[in-house]
């Protein structure tokens, strides 16, 4: 076996079990609202602690180039190894609501050397193939975001307590972070920048390829992580307007979540086939339609055809999310492509803050049946900002 056909699968193992920190305050939210008596809306602003914390996170790697300058398989062990800590502070019986948001920051910010920089890994080994490759990294934060709704939902039935939920989370962390440190040394196209460059994070953007990946993948923000945050919310708004409804909200959230981990692995597959930027665009415009039909979900459809429905919006709104990063990675320098994928990182979470925050704002200002219209502004956006790119990949 050659030592990079074993190197995909530990990045893959080790993506899926450090980013199943990022959701891990979603996936115990009800057991965090009563024992640390929570509002409503907690839901939104500990989902936004996160990215914030993220946000500033990769803000600070980009600003000192860190991805680039330093071994990004060591980077990735320290924050993988802080993150698995730091959530383990959700556990304290003191907290407060304050209490509670520093901890979700600080998470976040520890992912910011964990998410980019696992792709920073992945292409400096990958450099034929890299949407593939990508698809297969992207599947795994998909189903480390999915997961703590799946144990939450084993929470539930009294065989595993919410505590331990957290526990076990920080515990994979852990484990991912020992895998990459000790199996995954540098990859072979990776090309160390040794000075500090505090202007890479504008000079980037010049390049017009560049932008038109980056602001594709901005829209495609704007939808994710808010229909992610809120699927159990959707759940809960269709069972308002269908009493006799009754939905198992957390493992319907996993399966709905999850579902976008076969997404990114069959577009990884089609981009080499059909071409990365023409996958990316029919994932941005499927994802956007949902966005546009989901009030008549809300009230018509079925108990069935309205699962179905949010199963396939999962599927096909993350399925593009490989492709756009793997648009960046071909659309900047070897030495700057770390920095390169953590900048476009760092400002496609600082939308999801506005979007997020955008419907929490809306929950009592208009039909909640019409709220997540709003998100399909997102795909709209991405896809005229994927004009430039004329040839395929």
């Amino acid at each position: 076996m050659k030592p990079t056909s074993r190197i995909l699968p530990i990045i893959v193992i080790a993506q899926f079990f450090c980013t199943s920190l990022w959701f891990a305050g979603n996936g115990v939210m009800k057991d965090l609202v009563l024992n640390f008596n929570l509002s409503e809306d907690a839901v939104g602003h500990l989902t936004s602690a996160v990215q914030f914390g993220f946000i500033f996170g990769t803000l600070l790697f980009a600003f000192l180039t860190i991805a680039d300058r330093f071994s990004p398989s060591k980077v990735f062990f320290i924050c993988a190894i802080c993150g698995a800590f730091i959530n383990l502070g959700i556990l304290w019986e003191e907290n407060s609501f304050t209490g509670l948001m520093i901890f979700r920051f600080l998470t976040g910010f520890t992912l910011a050397g964990i998410y980019p920089v696992g792709m920073k890994i992945a292409s400096d080994y990958f450099d034929k193939g890299l949407g593939k490759s990508l698809g297969f990294l992207v599947g795994a934060l998909v189903l480390g975001t999915a997961l703590p709704h799946l144990l939450n939902e084993i929470s539930g039935s009294n065989a595993l307590p919410w505590k331990t939920v957290i526990m076990a989370t920080s515990f994979l962390a852990l484990a991912g972070g020992i895998l990459i440190y000790f199996f995954v040394p540098n990859g072979p196209y990776r090309t160390q920048r040794s000075k500090f460059d505090t202007a890479l994070f504008f000079k980037v953007f010049k390049t017009e390829r560049f932008r038109a990946a980056a602001f594709g993948y901005f829209g495609h923000m704007w939808e994710l992580y808010a229909f992610w945050a809120f699927i159990p919310f959707i759940l809960k708004i269709y069972q308002e307007y269908h009493p006799f409804t009754h939905f198992n909200i957390s493992l319907w959230s996993f399966i709905i979540i999850a579902s976008g981990t076969v997404a990114c692995i069959l577009a990884g597959y089609l981009s080499e086939k059909l071409g990365t930027r023409k996958v990316a665009g029919g994932f941005l415009t499927l994802s956007g339609i949902c966005c546009l039909a989901s009030s008549l979900f809300f009230v018509f459809a079925s108990e069935g055809i309205f699962i179905l429905f949010l199963i396939f919006w999962g599927f096909v709104v993350v399925g593009d999310s490989p492709l756009f990063s793997t648009l960046v990675a071909h659309n900047s320098p070897a030495e700057n492509r770390g920095t390169a994928l953590t900048i476009v990182n760092c400002i496609g979470f600082a939308i999801t803050i506005l979007s997020i925050q955008l419907i929490t704002l809306l929950l009592n200002s208009i039909e909640q049946k019409n709220l997540f219209i709003i998100l399909s502004l997102g795909p709209i956006f991405g896809i005229f900002a994927l004009k430039p790119f004329r040839k395929e990949y």
